[in-house]
């Protein structure tokens, strides 16, 4: 089968679409994502330099903070500053921390699981106490990474997960890219004499309802047959 997967820019995504129609292709991946949900437990310093790490992949990146506690951002803020100021990539850092990132305060924990899930994120990390439970309570994310010692960047080298994610709230109906990214289906249908005899009464009824009677009779011919 002729499959086209992996990363890339826009020339990437837009070479895709262009053989789409005669190739699989695994997605169109736009810019990069992550969504750092914390509570009290997490390390402050911790949550700055995961945003850094995410930012410097583009200035169109996505760095989201969301959290029920109202004094992380005081604390975390001072910190991200000076993860900008010494990192190498600060321009674009400092791009995508002020175009399309945002912290996000909420009521609870439930309530940061509402927003994540309507963002669907192409990376979650999750730095609560309760991680695991938590992370067994997602539906929408291309990746989720479960606790402190487990950052993004270990997902980007070293976890095992794939680094080719869905991006833009795709990950709500689609996957990262895997094994079954290379696999396809045939399917096959074997009906007997009986078998069909029990199914004709369908086939008959939809074939009807969509005006197309020549349906109904490949089933009946083979009925009427002695």
């Amino acid at each position: 089968m002729d499959s086209v997967t992996g990363p890339g820019n826009l020339h990437v995504a837009l070479a895709k679409q262009e053989v789409a129609a005669r190739v699989r292709v695994d997605g169109f991946a736009g810019p990069t994502e992550i969504a750092v949900v914390a509570d009290g437990t997490a390390d402050p310093r911790t949550i700055a330099a995961d945003l850094v790490a995410q930012a410097e992949h583009d200035p169109l990146a996505a760095c989201l903070l969301v959290t029920a506690e109202p004094g992380l951002w005081a604390a975390v803020e001072p910190l991200l500053a000076e993860e900008v100021a010494a990192t190498r990539h600060r321009e674009r850092v400092e791009q995508a921390l002020a175009g399309q990132s945002a912290v996000v305060l909420c009521d609870d924990i439930d309530a940061c699981l509402l927003v994540v899930e309507a963002f669907a994120p192409e990376h979650l990390e999750l730095l609560v106490d309760g991680a695991a439970e938590l992370a067994g309570r997602v539906a929408n994310a291309g990746a989720v990474f479960v606790g402190p010692w487990t950052p993004v960047s270990l997902g980007d080298y070293a976890a095992g997960t794939n680094h080719v994610l869905p991006t833009a709230g795709t990950a709500r109906f689609a996957s990262g890219l895997s094994t079954l990214a290379f696999l396809r289906t045939v399917q096959v249908a074997e009906f007997d004499r009986a078998a069909l005899a029990e199914a004709a009464p369908t086939v008959a009824a939809l074939s009807a309802a969509e005006d197309l009677p020549a349906h109904g009779r490949a089933v009946r011919v083979r009925l009427e047959r002695p």
